[in-house]
């Protein structure tokens, strides 16, 4: 069990972890690296997310367990979107088929309009982990 400070810290380490990965998926799209970026991406939500389930007290242990606790305790409660919620299984999808499936290569067009929707959804995770925290 963690302390609320040491809950806060990693809260707040994800957070910006979260940006990071975002200037690093920007990165790699300025290089013409979709798929990379696509991963970056996932990644960058990914990491929200997990800032907000342990702000909120809540283990999941693997990607599927993070997406799933985000969908049963924000999602069907209206905290996050369904949008929100069919964006992280996108990217998800994205970030496997890209990994681990031969011949998938994403491209420019499929992955540019995904930045602006994973920025909006780190700065509503930051939000609610900053209004939880007060």
């Amino acid at each position: 069990m963690l302390t609320k400070d040491e809950r806060d810290a990693l809260v707040k380490y994800r957070i910006e972890k979260a940006y990071g990965t975002v200037v690093e998926a920007r990165d790699c799209a300025d290089d013409n690296h979709w798929t990379l970026a696509a991963n970056r991406l996932y990644y960058a939500a990914y990491y929200a997310s997990k800032a907000l389930l342990i702000q909120n007290g809540i283990v999941a242990k693997s990607h599927e367990g993070v997406i799933g606790m985000i969908g049963q305790k924000f999602v069907v409660t209206g905290v996050i979107s369904k949008e929100d919620a069919k964006l992280l299984a996108r990217l998800q999808n994205m970030r496997k088929t890209g990994d681990y499936d031969d011949f998938i290569e994403w491209h420019q067009e499929e992955v540019e309009p995904l930045f602006e929707k994973v920025e909006d959804y780190i700065n509503k995770i930051k939000s609610l982990v900053e209004l939880k925290k007060n």
